[in-house]
């Protein structure tokens, strides 16, 4: 009897840990920018063709190539300070797990050049303002995300964008 209380404990222990680990995989995506595409709540990345850079949604930063290395930071570089994030193309990377994107930017590169638009994609959030699109506040003039890019617009979830 005593042996059947045992099997049945570490059956049930079994089971708690793969629904632990189910949660804790679920909860590690962070919450997509209002210039997001919508419709991808569970994506950790975008490729963004036209300044040739990833966003991470689970950290809130841009990847991209400084000098000679990768670097992570929440505003794009200088040279795109004026870059509508809006308006520009977002391919999601739907099956790349982990945490290097960039490992395949040299295919990203060429199979989304510069100017790449795939099929028409709804953002989660609306502009606001006059819709250019500059950082407020930021004394070096790079755009930075803001809060967790939820605010208070719905996504109309109609899943239209470029899958990877």
């Amino acid at each position: 009897m005593k042996a059947i209380k045992f099997i049945i404990l570490g059956i049930g222990l079994i089971f708690a840990s793969e629904t632990q680990a189910q949660i804790s995989v679920n909860l590690n995506v962070g919450t997509p920018p209002q210039w997001g595409p919508s419709g991808y709540s569970n994506v950790r990345y975008y490729y963004l063709p036209d300044v040739q850079a990833y966003y991470d949604v689970q950290n809130s930063n841009f990847i991209y190539i400084s000098g000679n290395s990768w670097v992570r930071h929440s505003y794009l570089p200088r040279q795109y300070r004026d870059y509508d994030l809006y308006n520009g193309y977002k391919v999601v990377l739907t099956s790349y797990r982990g945490n290097w994107p960039h490992a395949y930017f040299k295919h990203h590169k060429v199979k989304y050049a510069k100017g790449y638009k795939g099929k028409h994609q709804k953002s989660i959030g609306n502009k606001g303002g006059n819709g250019n699109y500059k950082s407020k506040g930021n004394s070096d003039g790079n755009y930075k995300p803001k809060g967790n890019g939820n605010g208070n617009q719905k996504s109309n979830g109609n899943g239209n964008g470029k899958k990877h």
